[in-house]
């Protein structure tokens, strides 16, 4: 076959198989937002079937056949082309899925949509021995996983390659200790200080209609846009990108808490921006697709934090919120709604977690998704390593699994190997909004008029429409000159809370 039409053959089938999984994506959507709680085994069954069809069209011969044929011509001679790198990860990706018996991947999408329905009535419960068998058939299939897809140093690096790839264990161990060692000493130095913000009025009162108006304007100012996208509300937050022209955010809203779902808000649209800003006209090929987890995560935190937890962002956005909750928010400064919403102090839930401590967060959850996949770890024993090991962190013990081990959602979607991209994600946003204020001067000043098209559109054009043409670590030299490193996070930490607590 002619390497062009051999190419063109490969798009084609890639981008049907794309199709299957955005229908995959829709039901995922679906049950965690608005199926009937019964429908959960029947759920079940529908994703075994379509794990399994997309596993069986990403794998067929003809696919190894195609690749084999372009890789031998000079449509790959380029390495910056977009043939070569959309051959790249589509080799890459095959290579890891025919390592999968089908019945493996039948049986995880079958297992793991139950687990998820009996991990949220767990959670509700606080009753972890309901989920426990389940993550243990979870960790069971997700060993195998590893073992067939095979590794160049521990288990780990085989999951960890999923969500971000050509990362290894190794690397992130060394990352995130160089992290942790000026980490903790900054958070040590703000509990010293002795200085805390007045917090009351951030459990006052906030009616969920407002709320849901006050959020949705915020998204839409940053950049979502709500045309080709809908915000709905579920028990653990997440964005889903269906596909061009449908992107699906989600939120929790409580009527005396502010923060956790209008900073969610802010956090899954930074995830939908990133979707919606993908080139439509590479829809299901890699350079239509997000590079990696911890880069998706950016781009979240980005807006989050870096943009939502700003003094700019802040004096546009202030008045209007004092608009919506009159009642909590009337007789507020600024300042003080600044430092309480930038407070520092350990707490139980990763997603409440201020900006200093949500790594350690993390870290924890690394250092135990190890433990289960090499097997030091029995899933039964995971409740008391989770307070043990909280404890030694945090000094506080969680009193309750579902304020514990039971809060994420993703042991039981099988997600073991997520979870470091959460801090490969705030080192990322912390690094390119560093770049970001070099190449645009005056970003502050936009800010403070609402304006956030500017940086949108850097973002747009440095980041997401790159797509997979190149690895995360890749793009972060060549955005910011250098690697990836744990310094302009540092930065960007120090130069906050120096300021707030006086350290």
């Amino acid at each position: 076959m002619d390497p062009r039409q051999a190419y063109s053959e490969l798009l084609r089938r890639v981008r049907e198989s794309a199709l299957l999984e955005s229908c995959a994506n829709l039901l995922g959507w679906d049950e965690r937002t608005y199926m009937p709680h019964l429908g959960s085994a029947h759920r079940a069954e529908q994703m075994a079937l379509l794990a399994r069809l997309g596993h069986e069209m990403l794998t067929a011969p003809i696919i190894g056949e195609l690749l084999a044929t372009v890789e031998a011509s000079p449509l790959v001679g380029d390495a910056d082309s977009d043939a070569a790198a959309n051959v790249r990860e589509i080799r890459r990706n095959y290579n890891r899925a025919v390592k999968l018996p089908k019945e493996l991947v039948e049986e995880l999408a079958r297992v793991t949509t139950r687990a998820q329905q009996v991990w949220q009535e767990a959670r509700q419960a606080n009753n972890f021995a309901a989920f426990g068998p389940w993550l243990e058939k979870v960790v069971a299939l997700v060993r195998q996983k590893a073992q067939a897809i095979g590794y160049p140093n521990v288990p780990y690096d085989a999951l960890l390659d999923e969500y971000e790839p050509g990362a290894t264990t190794a690397e992130i161990t060394t990352l995130f200790a160089a992290l942790r060692a000026e980490l903790v000493p900054l958070i040590s130095a703000i509990i010293a200080s002795g200085r805390k913000p007045h917090r009351d009025w951030l459990q006052g009162a906030y009616p969920i209609e407002q709320q849901q108006r006050f959020g949705r304007e915020a998204a839409a100012a940053i950049g979502f846009n709500f045309d080709a996208g809908r915000l709905d509300v579920t028990t653990h937050p997440f964005c889903s990108g269906i596909g061009p022209g449908d992107c699906r955010i989600t939120t929790r809203y409580y009527p005396h808490h502010f923060s956790e779902s209008f900073f969610g808000i802010l956090h899954e649209a930074g995830h939908g921006i990133y979707e919606q800003g993908l080139p439509a006209e590479h829809f299901g090929t890699p350079l239509g697709t997000a590079a990696s987890l911890g880069l998706h995560e950016s781009q979240s935190r980005l807006w989050e934090n870096q943009v939502g937890r700003s003094r700019p962002f802040w004096e546009y956005f202030f008045p209007r919120a004092q608009q919506a909750f009159p009642a909590a928010l009337g007789a507020v400064r600024l300042d003080d709604f600044l430092f309480a919403v930038n407070d520092v102090q350990p707490s139980f839930i990763r997603v409440e977690a201020d900006e200093a401590t949500y790594n350690m967060h993390i870290i924890l959850r690394f250092e135990l998704e190890q433990a289960l996949v090499n097997g030091d770890l029995k899933p039964a024993d995971v409740p008391g390593a989770w307070n043990e090991k909280f404890q030694q962190l945090f000094n506080l013990t969680p009193p309750t699994d579902t304020q514990g081990c039971l809060q994420d959602i993703h042991w039981s979607m099988g997600g073991l190997g997520y979870f470091p991209t959460y801090t490969l994600g705030n080192l990322y946003a912390a690094q390119f909004m560093e770049q970001a204020r070099r190449d645009l001067p005056g970003l502050e000043d936009e800010f403070r008029a609402g304006r956030f098209q500017g940086l949108k559109g850097w973002l747009n054009d440095k980041i997401h429409r790159v797509g997979q043409r190149y690895r995360a670590g890749d793009l972060c030299q060549r955005v910011t000159g250098r690697p990836l490193s744990h310094q302009p996070l540092m930065a960007y930490l120090r130069g906050k809370y120096e300021s707030l607590y006086g350290i």
